[in-house]
């Protein structure tokens, strides 16, 4: 019967699957940062071409995740890969890393992404605050928009209780209506405005690129437009959380990464040649950092209605990457918890719905808490580093299995065994040092934030083996 309570059971089909990657991975990024990678590189073709580079190099980390999850398709599948491959210790410093600074941070950063968008859908009338807090300098509000980023991450967290299979499909229908949504701004902007393709072959000169710190070009301007596009792509990874959920692994969870990577770069492609049939470089270079490339395009084609319409595709598109999030982030401390790294119910799961309830409310609390503080935004900015240095360790990590299992059951094996994974390892260390080279400092912060899990470790560890 305890048996019963620590078991998930594998719900996601195929469609689900590729679902939740989908919807992990376009949230906002498609929307904003057309601006940011213009004005980094300035020209359309250099620009589809980040985008297409950044495509491919999570499509070749897909690959490779694959198959480490084919070969071992459990509950948060990366922590389960760094803790074999490189011991208990960094296998819990990435779990650290993971639960209590970027993704909780990230799902707090969406919950008030969905307020803001669900603000401007209603005309400001969620700007109301209630009271203010100075916390040691550091200035804390209480308001409406609060209030909706925590009902954001409660309703989410409520959806995610439920079986697996009815997050499952909820996901797939949110999923659906984004693709929707992206196809139709593309389908509009080709069909029913001015466009001239002309624009393709112009540069940006003398746009504002409000807040957009490097806009020389060079090797300067395309590693910050590789972010900028990596951060649209963020996500290919998190259905690696939900390994032990997804049936017949060996063949979906392959299936699934690649596919949804696929699907996503086909949508971005789509989507950014659109804007530039219809606005110049310069133009999108003038887009205020308030606003969005695919605002202006939807603008031009319907007026003061684009407005309402694109505030409601982001804030649908913000509570789709919310309830991803959190359906994937909650196996991480269950996957703690059997391991007994953390406390033990944590790895319990429900009886009726076999999902970690527990490990749920923990990350809701968790996230409210960073929504309601406002320094969501800090930790995902000093979390990237530390991010892109353990996708290299997973990604790594096939070289380590290779040799040290030889005989295990690859049901896939990477396509283009050596060079895919090398390529993602290599392009990985360039923007490990490129931002370690740019951001000193955050980049330092975020290594001391995923350093202070070694303590917490073994403190825990000589705790549970006492």
């Amino acid at each position: 019967m305890q048996n019963e309570h620590r078991q998930l059971i594998r719900g996601l089909g195929l469609i689900a699957a590729i679902s939740v990657n989908v919807a992990n991975i376009i949230g906002t990024g498609v929307f904003l940062k057309a601006r940011v990678i213009t004005c980094n590189v300035g020209s359309p073709g250099k620009a589809l071409a980040v985008w297409v580079f950044a495509g491919l190099l999570s499509l070749a980390g897909a690959l490779t995740y694959a198959e480490l999850l084919a070969m071992m398709p459990r509950a948060a599948g990366e922590y389960g890969i760094v803790r074999d491959a490189y011991g208990r210790p960094l296998g819990f410093v990435y779990g650290w890393t993971q639960f209590l600074i970027a993704r909780a941070a990230s799902a707090a950063a969406l919950a008030v992404g969905f307020a803001i968008f669900l603000n401007d859908l209603l005309g400001g009338v969620l700007k109301q605050t209630y009271f203010e807090y100075n916390l040691g300098g550091h200035l804390i509000s209480f308001g409406r928009l609060q209030l909706v980023a925590l009902g954001a991450i409660i309703v989410t967290t409520l959806i995610n209780c439920a079986a697996v299979r009815v997050s499952g499909g909820v996901a797939s229908v949110l999923t659906g209506l984004k693709i929707i949504l992206l196809i139709g701004v593309g389908v509009g902007a080709f069909l029913y405005s001015d466009g001239n393709w002309g624009n393709l072959a112009m540069v940006n000169e003398g746009g504002a690129c409000e807040d957009v710190a490097i806009t020389t070009g060079g090797l300067a301007g395309l590693a910050a437009g590789m972010l900028g596009a990596l951060w649209a792509y963020d996500g290919w990874n998190n259905l690696t959380f939900l390994a032990g959920e997804v049936k017949n692994p060996g063949r979906n969870l392959p299936l699934a990464l690649i596919g949804g990577g696929l699907v996503v770069m086909a949508l971005y492609l789509f989507v950014n040649v659109s804007y530039y049939h219809v606005l110049t470089p310069t133009q999108i270079a003038d887009v205020s950092a308030s606003s969005s490339v695919a605002a202006e395009v939807v603008r031009r084609l319907l007026g003061a209605a684009a407005v309402t319409l694109m505030g409601a595709a982001m804030m649908m598109s913000s509570f789709g990457a919310l309830h991803a999030s959190i359906l994937a982030t909650s196996r991480v401390p269950y996957a703690l918890a059997k391991d007994g790294l953390i406390i033990k119910s944590l790895a319990e799961v429900s009886p009726r719905t076999h999902v970690p309830i527990k490990a749920l409310i923990v990350l809701c609390v968790w996230a409210c808490i960073i929504a309601l503080s406002g320094s969501f935004d800090t930790l995902t900015n000093y979390a990237i580093f530390a991010l892109t240095l353990f996708y290299a360790l997973v990604a790594g990590s096939v070289f380590i299995f290779r040799r040290r299992l030889p005989d295990a059951e690859r049901t896939y094996r990477v396509w283009g065994y050596p060079f895919t994974p090398i390529i993602f390892l290599g392009v990985s260390a360039w923007l490990i040092i490129t931002t370690i080279y740019n951001t000193p400092r955050q980049s330092l912060i975020g290594l001391a934030l995923m350093s202070l899990g070694l303590p917490v470790y073994f403190i825990l560890d000589r705790r549970r083996s006492t």
